[in-house]
């Protein structure tokens, strides 16, 4: 089945997608075409009423729907809006605010009716890909490029990749987030360990050196499968590469019984064996996982952004790691992928089709430099443009943010990348591995079934 044919089956249910487990900044909740008739903006509009010697610019509206429905996202974003209108006063700025269901039930009918809303929350990934294909999204790529591609340069490369397709974009970040490692500093003292590792080896290594301290190298909650996903889908992206995974996950020349996934299966048996989890894993939630990192019970975690105030919170002091750390999952060596290269997802903004010039110059605004130092200050969110991070105070999350900075390939979740049942076969069958039920050619054998049964091929 073709991606146009696949899409406009299942756009009817497109927006029921899965989110990562990841979450999203500014809310409340955990956390995913025709030209246009008018060249895309690129430059601003007029910033001034005209004068009584000139015709009134015409008044153009801007539908803006979003989730951010607690504050101080709520009030910032508002606040935004009203200083862009009273610089453009021929421009008026509809702001819907709609809770993340709602969002998705909403948006799905009016998909279905063939006009969506001008600006509107994205995750990227697989459901934005169905959007552009049904012929719904705008491409904003001139507007990028524009001026030697000023605003392009701006992005983080990899966060902006996310949101692109065949080399064009339809949408922009506002706000990545990362998986990492998170370990505590004074327990690697403990054990004699100078610096985290950056190779697989290296790691593997230190979890022996850990243990042999009578210190337990790794919390994990593997009750919450997605936890220990985590590890092999970043071990897959070490070791496939981004062409490797495309080409797995588009259904486009490769399988997850590729070589590099049975490798990926195998590098983390080799992790299992050396028995690095806490005991009761299998059966711990990923409040668990937090509480035994933050009680200072385990040398490591790999989670998201999300993690310092999540071990704080479930932590017997509420204080959680005093010495926290981050360092980049390591690399494999051979691998396709560089260390450089993290996974995670985050939120941005897509254009509608049918979306004014003013639109997209509006969510330049929205994404310039200043607009993201005051996103980063009140604490909702990870900016994604070069001098935004002036804005964060917090240091772990300044450590988030400077690693996906540097990253020129951004993985989205594989549940956000590919539609929400991948999500749940991958889970199952990676927790196989932990449980020792399966081997990891099976891992990857039952990956490919479910692929095959949710793509057609």
């Amino acid at each position: 089945m073709s991606r146009k044919i696949f899409t406009l089956v299942s756009l009817i249910i497109v927006v029921a997608f899965a989110l990562a487990a990841c979450a999203p900044a500014m809310t409340a909740a955990p956390a995913t075409q025709p030209p246009a008739t008018q060249p895309p903006a690129t430059s601003a509009p007029a910033t001034e009423a005209p004068t009584a010697t000139e015709a009134p610019a015409k008044t153009v509206t801007i539908e803006w729907w979003h989730i951010t429905t607690v504050d101080p996202g709520k009030t910032l974003w508002q606040d935004m809006a009203n200083e862009y209108m009273a610089a453009h006063p021929n421009v008026k700025i509809n702001i819907t605010i709609l809770e993340n269901e709602a969002f998705k039930t909403k948006l799905t009918t009016v998909m279905q009716g063939g006009t969506p809303p001008d600006i509107f929350q994205s995750w990227g990934g697989g459901v934005m890909n169905d959007q552009i294909a049904a012929g719904m999204l705008q491409d904003i790529t001139p507007a990028l490029d524009a001026d030697g591609g000023a605003w392009r340069n701006t992005f983080a490369p990899g966060a902006l990749a996310v949101y692109a397709l065949d080399g064009k974009n339809y949408g922009v970040p506002w706000d990545m987030v990362e998986v990492a490692w998170w370990y505590n500093k004074d327990l690697f003292a403990k054990a004699n360990i100078a610096n985290p590792p950056t190779t697989w080896t290296e790691l593997l290594a230190d979890v022996k050196t850990l243990k042999a301290a009578g210190i337990t190298p790794i919390s994990l909650g593997e009750k919450d499968s997605w936890t220990g996903m985590h590890i092999w889908s970043y071990l897959a992206t070490r070791i496939c590469g981004q062409a490797g995974f495309l080409a797995a996950a588009n259904r486009s020349g490769g399988s997850f019984t590729d070589p590099c996934f049975v490798e990926a299966g195998k590098d983390l048996k080799d992790l299992i064996d050396l028995k690095p989890f806490q005991d009761g894993f299998l059966g711990a939630s990923h409040d668990v996982m937090q509480g035994t990192f933050g009680n200072g019970k385990a040398a490591m975690e790999l989670s998201g952004q999300w993690a310092p105030g999540s071990e704080a919170g479930q932590a017997a002091d509420k204080k959680g790691v005093a010495n926290l750390g981050l360092f980049n999952f390591p690399a494999v060596e051979g691998g396709a992928g560089d260390v450089t290269d993290v996974m995670g997802g985050g939120n941005g903004f897509a254009i509608g089709k049918n979306a004014p010039p003013e639109a997209i110059d509006f969510v330049k605004y929205l994404t310039a430099p200043e607009q993201q130092k005051r996103v980063a200050a009140s604490g909702g969110g990870i900016p994604v443009v070069k001098g935004g991070e002036a804005g964060l105070t917090d240091p772990n999350m300044i450590a988030v943010q400077n690693s996906f900075a540097s990253a020129k390939y951004f993985q989205l979740y594989y549940d956000q990348y590919m539609p929400s049942a991948m999500g749940g076969i991958i889970n199952d069958a990676v927790a196989k591995l932990y449980a020792g039920t399966s081997t990891p050619e099976q891992v990857a054998a039952e990956i490919e079934a479910g692929a095959v049964q949710t793509f057609g091929k």
